[in-house]
């Protein structure tokens, strides 16, 4: 709001602006109304020279007009009686022999933003719109989207839409633009500019004359052209492969956008285009605008979740610059952990390394994370960076150093021995409540090998009273509890103390719950405390499996390119614990099924471990590395293997669902080969031990190795039921027939989605049956015994029915008489069926005329 001025000063002006002799010379008129534009800009209230202004207007000098134009808008709403004044005027400058005076009018008169304006401005703008000057042309087209936007409940003249949609021809680039802008806004309840295909070959064959935001805005109108044919599409591609390739990173990006909506079903453009486009954004990643290479930064880390070795090659061009501000800094390093493989790790690292110690606090904390996350496939190197980064004794650094060791220690066990050792001897006094925590972690799963754990987390019990932090609390009652397990002589004194003071002096009732609960289990009895802390999984399954994410599909974000929400997913990752954590897999509970009957291992096998002297359990402990699996490996004899043939299904989880699930009953997996790959292998160990008895732990090396392909695990078979078919879903008859073993090992999936588990026999849910529902019979037999054709003739016949089981015609087919007999065996001659109405021997009637749908499932059992 301006504030209100120097009256002294706006009556000099006033009194300036009056003056005979002023106005008579020119010169000094124009700098007594440009000191009157300076006061208004310094917040000075000069409305009061309203009406002086508008008498300043009526001249033919357009510097002036100008002037005087920006002071009525200014205060045409303080002002609205005087503002009809300027209205004759601006109308008659509309009409001016000189275009600039012209286009100045009408930009004017629609900024004004009177309520009863537009009865004045419509028809100046209908003429404008049919201007020779392309200055006028422009702010016509411009002035009907804001006189929309004043009256959004008024209805715009088809006539001037038709108009807009002509001047799309318009000769002027930038004519066409504002027609798609105002189009978008005038028919936006109606979805906006209406895109055929002469309008976006003329928009495609003129987009190289648009300036750099001209060519932004068509590209995102084309985003709702869908081409007719595959040569329509290219040909399209051909017209847009240049702007692919442009030096403004706001073209290239809306250019890649469109290639990737218009290419979703071929993946093979879609992957060349992203390979076009590298060069481009690179170079936006590198410019001297911190606006535009964080944005650069938030969408290359959008494509690399679907190509992670696009900037394979072009890693050095992420390494962070000592000027650049730390948001720009952390994002590169996100981008370096994408990237890193067998041959940039070392020089990845040691650029890390640097960053660690950078004087900013996050972005420090930003490298240890990103050399933990590299740490989950290059443990041995990581590790000793940041074991040595402990010696720094700095707060923040040995804060984020104990927290990345306690999330890698999660996901790989095999890296506890290294931390115990960086434990050893610990003497810090952390401060930080996050680092504290990660601490009392680790000391309560491995203090059983760090010596001086008791003593560490004696000193955390003797300053609780102290501590202000819920969360390192309850981590301590966890820790100690844990450690009173493997170490009870030295831990039972402490841990009493502990759970009295949390139990009667402890405010926080979340930490008073838990202590009670501790309590509650200790006098359950010490096989019950170790059940519920140690029985569980050693692993977090949000933490991510080793072998990393996998790549997404395009058209997961192909959408979000080139919008906001990329530098909102990019601001939300910055500062996180693990940026490069995957999100965790989702199993079903019938992913992992099996015969049970196949895995069940013959009495006295000579090579499996005897179960018989004691409760078997499987641990991950000691840990294996991959070059001790190896050797052993090798070393195996071919006697001394065990081969178990499993028939089960392909697995619809993922490779990191299936470590996951494999790491809740302490298996390790230790490699896998490529998804797709056949045959598929994963290697993995566990070691076997007996709870009630001291006998040696047994290491178990092993091999899943899937043979067959997608499809030679299932068969499927397709049943129409017919509306009669209400008592059962497959006729006995038939199924002995087709030689369908029993039990019935076929699992029946409707055409509606439903799932039905019955036999052959039992009755069909009266929901699942309607007339013309195709059902689906899913086998996980390894082989079928199927050679039987049902319900379709031989090939080249018309398509009548040649089987009708008995149910078909007790109940269905009463008013017919039965078929003189059945198919004997190996015959394809069709029994006779005249007796049987006509209506039930055409399959397009019993299909309720829906036999264009069905007519590409035909199956052949």
């Amino acid at each position: 709001m301006p504030y209100l001025g120097d009256e002294h000063t706006v009556r000099e002006l006033r009194r300036a602006l009056s003056n005979p002799n002023v106005q008579a010379d020119h010169l000094r008129y124009r700098n007594t109304i440009h000191r009157v534009i300076r006061v208004m800009s310094q917040g000075q209230d000069v409305s009061g020279l309203y009406s002086e202004m508008v008498k300043a207007c009526a001249t033919v000098d357009i510097v002036q007009k100008k002037l005087v134009y920006v002071f009525l808008c200014a205060y045409a709403s303080l002002n609205p009686e005087l503002s009809l004044l300027v209205i004759n005027t601006l109308r008659k400058d509309c009409s001016d022999h000189n275009p600039m005076v012209r286009s100045l009018a009408l930009r004017n008169m629609c900024n004004l933003r009177l309520p009863g304006l537009s009865q004045y401005v419509q028809q100046p703008l209908t003429v404008g719109l049919k201007d020779t000057a392309a200055c006028v042309r422009r702010v016509a087209v411009l002035g009907w989207a804001k006189i929309h936007t004043l009256q959004p409940d008024t209805e715009t003249d088809v006539a001037v839409v038709n108009e807009l949609y002509g001047l799309l021809r318009d000769p002027d680039p930038v004519v066409m633009v504002n027609c798609l802008r105002a189009l978008e806004e005038i028919l936006q309840e109606e979805g906006g500019v209406a895109i055929n295909k002469p309008i976006a070959h003329h928009l495609l064959n003129r987009l190289k004359l648009c300036d750099v935001w001209g060519q932004s805005e068509v590209l995102a109108v084309l985003q709702r052209y869908r081409p007719r044919s595959e040569d329509e599409l290219f040909d399209i591609l051909s017209l847009l492969d240049p702007a692919l390739l442009s030096h403004h990173a706001p073209v290239m990006a809306a250019t890649l956008r469109l290639f990737l909506s218009l290419c979703s079903t071929l993946p093979a453009v879609c992957m060349s285009a992203l390979e076009r486009a590298r060069g481009p954004l690179l170079a936006a990643a590198g410019s001297t605008s911190r606006e535009l290479r964080y944005a650069a930064l938030c969408h290359i880390q959008l494509l690399l979740r679907s190509e992670p070795g696009l900037m394979g090659e072009h890693y050095k061009r992420f390494f962070c610059g000592s000027a650049e501000p730390p948001y720009i800094k952390q994002n590169k390093m996100q981008v370096l952990v994408e990237l890193v493989n067998d041959d940039n790790v070392a020089m990845v690292l040691d650029e890390l390394r640097g960053y660690c110690t950078d004087i900013n606090t996050e972005t420090s904390q930003t490298a240890i994370n990103a050399i933990g996350s590299i740490g989950r496939s290059y443990t041995d190197r990581c590790l000793a960076i940041l074991t040595g980064l402990l010696g720094l004794k700095q707060e923040h650094i040995t804060s984020a150093v104990l927290q990345t060791l306690r999330d890698l220690v999660w996901v790989c066990p095999q890296c506890g021995d290294a931390v115990c050792s960086a434990l050893e001897g610990w003497e810090d006094n952390l401060q930080d409540s996050q680092g504290r925590g990660a601490l009392l972690w680790l000391l309560g799963v491995y203090g059983d090998r760090v010596t001086g754990a008791p003593y560490l987390l004696e000193d955390c019990i003797d300053g609780v009273r102290s501590e202000v932090s819920a969360e390192v609390k309850t981590e301590l009652l966890t820790a100690t509890l844990r450690l009173f397990l493997s170490r009870p002589a030295e831990t039972q004194d402490m841990m009493g103390r502990l759970l009295v003071y949390c139990i009667e002096e402890e405010v926080d009732m979340c930490v008073r719950d838990q202590a009670l609960l501790y309590y509650r289990l200790l006098h359950c009895g010490i096989e019950e405390v170790r059940q519920v802390l140690q029985g569980g999984r050693r692993s977090d399954p949000s933490l991510g499996p080793l072998i990393g994410r996998p790549p997404e599909p395009i058209s997961q974000w192909a959408s979000s390119f080139n919008t906001l929400e990329p530098l909102t997913l990019g601001a939300s990752t910055v500062g996180n614990s693990d940026p490069a954590t995957p999100k965790p897999s989702t199993l079903t509970p019938n992913t992992l099924t099996s015969d049970a009957e196949a895995m069940t291992p013959t009495p006295g096998d000579p090579h499996l471990p005897d179960c018989s002297s004691g409760a078997l359990s499987l641990s991950v402990s000691p840990a294996l590395t991959p070059e001790e699996f190896e050797r052993l490996w090798l070393q195996l004899e071919k006697g001394a293997c065990l081969e178990v043939c499993v028939a089960c299904p392909v697995p619809r989880c993922s490779p990191e669902g299936l470590q996951v699930a494999l790491q809740l009953v302490n298996i390790q997996t230790l490699a896998f080969t490529p998804p797709n790959t056949h045959p598929w292998r994963v290697y993995l160990y566990t070691h076997t031990s007996h709870i009630s008895t001291k006998t040696p732990h047994t290491l178990i090396l092993a091999e899943l190795l899937h043979t067959g392909g997608e499809g030679e695990g299932s068969k499927s078979l397709l049943v129409f039921i017919d509306s009669g078919a209400d008592e059962s879903c497959l006729d006995s008859t038939l199924a002995s027939k087709l030689a369908i073993p029993s039990p019935f090992p076929w699992t029946l999936e409707c055409g509606t989605g439903a799932l039905y588990a019955g036999s052959p026999t039992t009755p069909v849910p009266s929901t699942y049956v309607c007339q013309g529902t195709t059902a689906k019979l899913s086998s996980s037999c390894s082989s079928s015994p199927l050679r039987f054709t049902w319900c379709w003739d031989s090939p080249g016949s018309t398509d009548t029915i040649v089987y009708w089981c008995p149910f078909c015609h007790a109940h269905c087919l009463k008013s017919a008489q039965p078929a003189p007999g059945r198919l004997p065996e190996g015959s394809e001659v069709a029994p006779d069926l005249s007796a049987i109405p006509a209506e039930y021997q055409e399959l397009q009637e019993v299909l309720n005329k829906a036999w264009d749908h069905f007519a590409s499932a035909r199956p052949t059992i």
